[in-house]
């Protein structure tokens, strides 16, 4: 809002300082006009002339009140001084218009946006036709028609500048009430990123055990299921208590070191499920770096294959191959079980199409499935290392 605001100031700025420069001018080159002025008033008022347009400039760079006050009050003067002629010329009349309702009136865009702005601007404006009234009374000339130019000129950039304020404001309110849609839109995608992603760890983790307790625990230890149970048990009280489940911003796996942290998040999966009866085998000799969330997407989506395996491949053996090129991390799931056909996969199912696909997709990567009914399984699955 103040960029806007000080857009508004800048035009209005500009608009004050052209106004008083082309006011100043045109009066002079009225002056100018042979037999209009003598040689001393013309001195006088070419002096004048060049001051009043040194303070616009002041005023407008400024923004000094004192600057608009002074301007007013020599454009005045300048009335006095061209009043004074004792048969007023046609050219004198319009420098005397073109001071009265350009020149000093240039001062009205920048006050009149200003608080109690209008008031300020109504009694410079007074001031000046007070004292064009006071000089056709002193010099005995008719300046009703400068009057009314003079009034005029003050009303015009008044209004312009008050319609210009105004459009302003709209369009100030119109950009905040966009930015509070967006806000809005940006916090309901957060929430239901959340809620998705708290769905997918409640399918990866509760509803896996409990679907394992369901089916009486067929090929699981009960010390398994146990160990099982504590472990989602720990991270549903972690995602409650709003505790990250891991630091650091970046992870390095390598097969062969189990300080790496990614190392470790893969060896916890494998130990996971070989506890459930799946005997997993680790493939890959890289280090390879990958942001945090990157990592949190492709170490879920290889959990929830796993468990597929588990579950649906009739087989107790699965493995695991990572690759990498410039810009792509790769992780290969292969299973020498039943297989099945992609296209029969219910694009509905929760486990594929969220854990697997969906947690993918949300950090720009993308799994491929290749299977077919008795020739095993094999799940490719992709994330970008940035």
């Amino acid at each position: 809002m103040k960029r806007i605001h000080k857009e508004r100031d800048r035009l209005l700025r500009r608009l004050a300082r052209t106004t008083a420069i082309v006011g100043s001018v045109g009066a002079f080159a009225c002056l100018l006009v042979p037999g209009t002025t003598a040689g001393s008033e013309l001195a006088v008022a070419t002096a004048l002339s060049i001051g009043i347009a040194a303070l616009a400039v002041v005023h407008t760079v400024r923004g000094s009140l004192a600057a608009a006050i002074v301007l007013v009050a020599a454009s005045v003067v300048l009335v006095f001084v061209l009043g004074s002629a004792s048969v007023l010329d046609p050219g004198a009349s319009t420098a005397l218009a073109v001071t009265g309702g350009v020149t000093s009136a240039s001062v009205a865009p920048t006050l009149v946006v200003r608080p109690r702005g209008p008031v300020l601007v109504g009694t410079l404006a007074a001031v000046v036709l007070v004292g064009e009234w006071a000089a056709a009374l002193w010099f005995g000339h008719d300046l009703l028609a400068v009057a009314v130019v003079t009034a005029v000129g003050w009303a015009v950039l008044a209004v312009l500048a008050g319609w210009l304020d105004n459009g302003v404001g709209v369009a100030a309110a119109r950009i905040a009430e966009v930015g509070r849609a967006h806000e809005a839109e940006r916090l309901a995608s957060e929430l239901e990123a959340q809620q998705r992603q708290d769905a997918r760890v409640l399918h990866d983790t509760v509803l896996a055990t409990l679907s394992l307790l369901a089916h009486s625990g067929v090929g699981v230890g009960a010390g398994a299921l146990r160990d099982q149970a504590g472990d989602d048990a720990r991270l549903l009280r972690q995602l409650r208590l709003g505790v990250p489940l891991d630091g650091g911003s970046n992870a390095i796996f390598s097969p062969g070191s189990d300080d790496d942290l990614l190392s470790t998040t893969f060896e916890s999966v494998r130990q996971r499920f070989a506890r459930m009866g799946l005997d997993v085998s680790w493939h890959g000799a890289a280090q390879l770096a990958l942001p945090r969330e990157h990592l949190d997407a492709l170490v879920g989506a290889l959990g929830e294959c796993l468990e597929n395996v588990r579950r649906h491949s009739g087989v107790f053996e699965a493995d695991v191959t990572i690759t990498d090129d410039e810009h792509t991390v790769r992780a290969m799931v292969t299973d020498a079980g039943d297989g099945f056909e992609p296209a029969g996969i219910d694009p509905a199912r929760l486990g594929f199409a969220e854990s697997v696909v969906g947690r993918l997709q949300a950090v720009g990567g993308r799994a491929r499935v290749f299977s077919s009914p008795g020739s095993g399984t094999t799940v490719m699955l992709e994330v970008p290392k940035a």
